[in-house]
């Protein structure tokens, strides 16, 4: 086949394709532009809604942790979509790894158990299992960190293994201030990072949502997940599922390793 003609009859120049490893060098550089760019905006994002540095840090590290399960996402969006399921394997429970529920009301089972380096969401309308689970499983831990508006009693546990983290302005923030994620998650480090690890329970998430968004409380909660898997401590986590909807209650729940 002959090359076009231009209407000026001069044939068209050939296209030079340039060799495979430049062409392989610039698909690099352009997305690894693209993810700084991102990155800064992100960044530049929460620090004009007034973010503290340490509310910053806890921001950052959150994202890191989540980094490669957002690329793998990122990098199944880009080829071919999946073929159409047969109508057999719709039919059938799914399977996978996925958080396991108990129902709500039950005592804690044996196999509800909660060990260094996991985290552990229970669903119900008033502390109840989580309180008893707590109690069981705190003597396995050097120290117990509290974050709740009624720190419950834990007979047994000396005074100087019981810690608790005021969430109120009854606190010592700033100017007399509630404590944000930020500052919270500071005074997370060292009872987590000491040797042993600690205990962690949470059962404010309903007034973190409300003092600080919805958004910043995931990102805690996301940030403490993966502190405590890193430190060989626990998370352990009350919440009414009735006090979010059904799409915020999912992405809570994909933030702890088991579902209660």
């Amino acid at each position: 086949m002959s090359a076009p003609f231009r209407r000026d009859g001069a044939p068209r120049p050939p296209v030079e394709e340039g060799p495979k490893d430049e062409e392989f060098a610039g698909t690099y550089a352009a997305g690894y532009e693209e993810g700084v760019r991102s990155a800064l905006r992100e960044v530049l994002g929460h620090a004009s809604r007034g973010h503290t540095a340490a509310e910053l840090r806890m921001l950052v590290e959150s994202r890191l942790a989540r980094l490669s399960e957002e690329v793998e996402l990122k990098r199944r969006s880009m080829l071919a979509p999946p073929r159409q399921p047969a109508w057999a394997s719709l039919l059938r429970p799914p399977s996978g790894a996925r958080p396991w529920h108990v129902p709500i009301g039950t005592s804690p089972a044996p196999s509800l158990r909660l060990a260094s380096g996991g985290s552990l969401l229970i669903r119900e309308e008033r502390p109840r299992r989580a309180i008893d689970l707590l109690a069981e499983t705190a003597p396995r831990f050097p120290r117990v960190v509290l974050l709740s508006l009624h720190p419950p009693d834990l007979p047994g546990l000396r005074p100087e293994q019981r810690i608790v983290i005021p969430l109120t302005s009854a606190g010592d923030g700033p100017d007399g201030a509630a404590p944000g994620p930020g500052e919270i998650g500071g005074r997370l480090r060292e009872p987590t990072e000491a040797p042993g690890g600690a205990l962690v329970y949470l059962d404010a998430l309903e007034f973190l949502a409300t003092e600080h968004s919805l958004e910043t409380t995931l990102r805690f909660v996301q940030w403490l997940g993966h502190q405590v898997s890193t430190t060989g401590s626990a998370l352990l986590a009350s919440v009414d599922p009735r006090a979010l909807d059904l799409k915020d209650l999912s992405r809570l729940e994909r933030a702890f390793q088991a579902v209660g």
